[in-house]
């Protein structure tokens, strides 16, 4: 299953960075998102840098949708879907290494996106192991719902859209947990965060398990 997982990633990473869709892309949309929450609440910081958190995740679960769409449009040409379900390769892998693929494209995104916060609202980034551990469980989180959603949604015509209607309303724990874990960190009290950690720790490893037992069917039945 690993090794299967490490292929599909090593696969999607490798045409992610031929044809560089989330630099030329997703990121430029992220950093957009960043400048449009600055624009609509103003220039003051004492506004800007409490919201950076929640701010700062919002553009996070936005760029997964566009990272979960492109994962799955590259395999909708020349029938390379139907070629992934025949390829005997394990389905549990196969949802690993697509999961584990958007989750470094969203890390590489949150490096950026965190210096975006402190230059653009003024947040201290204090609290750097909370930071860190909540950037990695949280995102975790949202590849795996993302991986078993998209794949729900990759077979139908209206994928565009009801992908982030089945997405979002998921995610919502996952969010509120990691903005709230962000919050004590930049606040300078991370020992608070403990608990926003485990509920992410929680929701990672139950959506996890979820997909490597339902996306067989899923993909079978896509």
């Amino acid at each position: 299953m690993l090794r299967d997982a490490a292929l599909v990633a090593g696969k999607d990473l490798r045409i992610e960075m031929r044809s560089r869709v989330g630099l030329n892309q997703v990121g430029p949309f992220a950093i957009a998102v960043l400048l449009l929450f600055g624009l609509a609440l103003g220039p003051d910081p004492r506004v800007l840098a409490p919201a950076s958190a929640g701010l700062f995740w919002v553009a996070v679960l936005l760029s997964t949708i566009l990272a979960v769409q492109r994962s799955y449009a590259i395999e909708s040409a020349d029938a390379a879907r139907d070629g992934l379900r025949l390829s005997g390769l394990d389905p549990a892998g196969i949802f690993l290494g697509k999961a584990g693929a958007i989750v470094v494209q969203l890390l590489v995104l949150e490096a950026g996106l965190t210096v975006g916060v402190a230059l653009l609202y003024g947040a201290h980034l204090s609290g750097a192991l909370v930071l860190i551990a909540s950037c990695a469980t949280g995102t975790l989180g949202l590849a795996a719902v993302g991986t078993i959603y998209g794949v729900v949604a990759s077979g139908l015509r209206t994928r565009e859209t009801l992908l982030p209607l089945l997405f979002l309303p998921v995610v919502a724990p996952v969010l509120l947990a990691a903005t709230k874990a962000w919050n004590e960190a930049l606040a300078g009290t991370p020992g608070r965060a403990g608990s926003w950690l485990d509920i992410l720790a929680v929701f990672a490893l139950l959506y996890l398990a979820i997909g490597t037992v339902a996306f067989g069917p899923l993909l079978e039945d896509g």
